[in-house]
């Protein structure tokens, strides 16, 4: 089997190639490297003998060049945390780059195509969680935008066989995205903002990518869209407990209110962005706080036989791990 992945130095990206590669599938990547954390996942993927083609979904010749004898396309490739980056950024990626790579599909001949969404299309609840079958209502410009490029595959599936999958909050080795917290709690540094609540379903990297494969082989996947999360939700509180034991320290027990935090995020968006600056604190990072999702991934469960194993306690011993081996947590 032949696969693309756009996206293909991100988390999730990188891990899937690995794991494509490992299972003796022919691998390339379309990718760039604009974090040290992409060219470090970018060497680590080059040392396993996979094709590396840089590039922009932006450009649709680029696409066409990448997907040229390729069976099955992963679609990671989005604008995400580029919190100065006007709408236009967004929208360029997210929409029109997934039409790009739609079209690349078709052009060449594309057995299945996978489109790596996200549970932010739901948006934000800070009551009643939000759950599989909750309407999509983003509520910011990525959310906005991933939206659209639901749309822009639905508009294509009588041409190029496609499953959408709405990713929850990936975690585990090659994650940096929790690495704050797990600094936060060894440090004694991290803050519960507000009651915590809330509750995060994460989904273990191995599990994910258990998915993710399922939705490009399986014959009922074709024409849906699929929640891929973990065994269970657990709330911000508990994630901070579970993260203290698994570095052997004690986690943070005590709250401050949340509306100070809140107020300064919107001043720094406000007053930063339009200069360029990215600000350091700004909603979408608060929203760590306040999201509330609990998904029971009937869908996957039923047609693709996802079953989730890893438990967040197992999840975060394993990343504190990796985290030590990278040097990127104190000893």
């Amino acid at each position: 089997m032949n696969v693309l992945i756009t996206g293909g130095t991100g988390f999730i990206g990188s891990r899937l190639a690995l794991r494509c590669v490992a299972q003796g599938q022919s691998v390339r990547v379309l990718a760039q490297q604009n974090t040290a954390a992409e060219r470090q996942n970018c060497r680590e993927l080059a040392e396993k003998g996979i094709e590396i083609v840089e590039g922009s979904v932006t450009d649709l010749a680029a696409m066409r060049q990448a997907t040229q004898g390729i069976g099955v396309v992963y679609h990671f490739a989005a604008a995400q945390h580029e919190a100065a980056a006007g709408d236009q950024h967004f929208y360029d990626v997210n929409v029109n780059g997934t039409r790009n790579a739609l079209q690349a599909g078709i052009d060449c001949g594309v057995k299945r195509f996978v489109h790596g969404s996200t549970i932010g299309v739901y948006g934000t609840s800070r009551r009643e969680p939000i759950h599989d079958h909750s309407p999509p209502k983003p509520d910011n410009i990525y959310g906005i935008t991933k939206l659209e490029a639901e749309k822009a595959v639905h508009s294509l599936e009588d041409r190029l066989p496609c499953t959408i999958v709405r990713i929850s909050e990936a975690y585990g080795p090659g994650d940096r995205r929790l690495l704050k917290l797990f600094r936060g709690v060894q440090k004694r540094r991290f803050l519960l903002i507000g009651p915590c609540t809330n509750l995060h379903h994460v989904v273990y990297i191995d599990d994910l990518i258990d998915g993710l494969q399922l939705a490009a082989t399986v014959d009922q996947a074709v024409g849906k869209t699929f929640v891929l999360a973990g065994p269970r939700a657990v709330s911000t509180r508990d994630m901070a407990r579970i993260v203290g034991r698994a570095l052997g320290v004690r986690g943070p027990r005590f709250t401050v209110p949340i509306w100070p935090f809140w107020l300064a995020a919107l001043v720094m968006e406000k007053t930063l962005a339009p200069l360029g600056i990215s600000p350091p604190l700004h909603r979408r990072r608060m929203n760590f706080f306040v999201r509330n999702f609990a998904f029971s991934c009937d869908a996957a469960r039923e047609f693709l036989a996802y079953d989730p194993k890893v438990q967040f306690e197992q999840g975060a011993h394993q990343t504190a791990q990796w985290y030590r081996q990278m040097g990127l947590l104190a000893q």
